[in-house]
C-alpha cells in the first residue's frame, strides 16, 4: 500500500471462499445477491437497491449501521472484468462518503480480485485513500475506522460462502 510520511494509504483484506469466482462476483454486482451488504442485526432498509453494472455506472444501497446511523453508500464502477476483477470510486452522492461523479479521484478506490486457486475463489479486496490527501486527513479516515468497517460488511459476504479470511 502507498504510504504519505508515516500514514498508511490503504489497506487489502484477503479471504479464500468456497465458491466460484463466478458467484463471488455476482455477490458483489447483483442486487438480487447484495442483501449480504446489509448489517445481520439491523431491519433490511426499504430503499431498493439501485446498481448499473457499466464503467461510469452507480450502485447505491442503504447502509444501517444501527438504530441512529444510516446512509447511502456505494460507488462509481471505474473496471469490470466479469468474474475477475471489480473497481469502483467509493462514495454516494448524497451519501456517505459523500462522492462528487466530476471528481472521482477525491474518493477511496476499491478494488475486488477474484481468482480460482484449488477449487476455491481467493478475493483480495484492497482499499486506496486519494492521493490528494494530507496526512492528518489519512489518519482521519482510519480513525473513522474505515478498516473494521470492510473487514466486517466482507465478512458477511464471506460467511455466504462459508469461507476462510486470511489474516493481514
Amino acid at each position: 500500500m502507498t504510504t504519505i510520511g508515516s500514514a498508511q494509504r490503504g489497506f487489502t483484506l484477503t479471504w479464500m471462499l468456497d465458491s466460484s469466482p463466478a458467484e463471488v462476483f455476482r455477490a458483489w454486482t447483483d442486487p438480487e445477491h447484495l442483501d449480504w451488504f446489509y448489517n445481520d442485526s439491523m431491519p433490511v432498509p426499504p430503499d431498493p437497491i439501485e446498481l448499473d453494472l457499466r464503467v461510469g455506472g452507480v450502485w447505491r444501497q442503504r447502509m444501517v449501521i444501527d438504530a441512529t446511523t444510516d446512509y447511502v453508500t456505494g460507488g462509481v464502477y471505474l473496471e469490470i472484468v466479469p468474474d475477475e476483477k471489480l473497481v469502483y470510486a467509493w462514495g454516494a452522492t448524497g451519501g456517505w462518503p459523500e462522492l462528487d461523479p466530476e471528481k472521482l479521484d477525491a474518493n477511496p478506490v476499491v478494488t475486488v480480485l477474484l481468482e480460482r486457486v484449488e477449487g476455491r475463489t481467493q478475493m483480495i479486496v484492497s482499499f486506496e485513500l486519494p492521493a490528494g490527501l494530507s496526512e492528518d486527513e489519512v489518519k482521519h479516515w482510519f480513525s473513522l475506522g474505515v478498516r473494521d468497517g470492510m473487514r466486517n460488511t466482507v465478512n458477511r459476504l464471506a460467511a455466504v460462502f462459508a469461507s476462510t479470511p486470511i489474516p493481514a
